[in-house]
């Protein structure tokens, strides 16, 4: 099985190749500047380098990514896919990904009620469940997790050890599962990790780590 640092440095070299296809009528390519995807609005496929990508509340794209540059997602917004190297990706409230989310050297946040069908992922940055549900899984390599409270994950957690480009990072994530959340499936960490587990959360097996349970609202 691969790495998930493998895979997401091939991801980022895929992102970063040049814009050459051709267009839909509904696509939107850009380089040097930020992407508005206005309220109500559907397209295609949205992406650029060296800007952001927003996609206000209610709007629709098929697949949104950029290189340096976040990638908002609006409230009850809908993807089937977003992407970044080097940015941030946030999830409004109530918004609705089918595939998966992935980032390299970027945050990843949920709001409450937001949803991802595939999988969660990045390779550095924090991983912020709010009340949201993931349903592929969620990965990391030197990130902190916090699944929050209410929050509902299947798929499992891993936690990969660094290697190739990401050795330099010895940095123990701290992975925090709230109260009343569940993670369905095996939490894997092949790194050492500091694992904090409500005592109302619900969670699968444990591997490479121990759970230190916590009461209350925060560890």
């Amino acid at each position: 099985m691969r790495r998930l640092s493998t895979v997401l440095i091939t991801t980022a070299f895929a992102l970063c190749l040049p814009l050459l296809a051709a267009a839909q009528d509904n696509d939107v390519d850009k380089v040097n500047g930020s992407v508005q995807i206005t309220a109500g609005q559907q397209a295609g496929n949205v992406s650029t380098v060296n800007g952001a990508v927003h996609i206000a509340d209610g709007a629709s794209v098929h697949k949104a990514s950029t290189v340096n540059g976040s990638v908002d997602l609006g409230d009850k917004a809908q993807a089937g896919e977003l992407g970044t190297v080097n940015g941030a990706i946030t999830l409004g409230s109530g918004s609705h990904v089918s595939g998966e989310v992935s980032a390299v050297n970027g945050s990843l946040h949920l709001a409450p009620g937001a949803d991802v069908g595939g999988k969660l992922s990045n390779v550095n940055g924090a991983i912020v469940l709010d009340n949201a549900h993931v349903a592929g899984g969620l990965g990391t390599v030197g990130g902190d997790i916090t699944v929050g409270a209410n929050s509902h994950v299947e798929g499992g957690i891993l936690v990969d050890k660094p290697s190739g480009w990401f050795n330099w990072n010895s940095r123990t994530p701290l992975v925090v599962i709230g109260p009343h959340a569940v993670v369905q499936g095996t939490l894997e960490f092949r790194r050492d990790v500091v694992l904090k587990v409500s005592d109302s959360a619900q969670i699968g097996p444990v591997k490479g780590a121990t759970a230190v349970k916590f009461s209350g609202a925060t560890p």
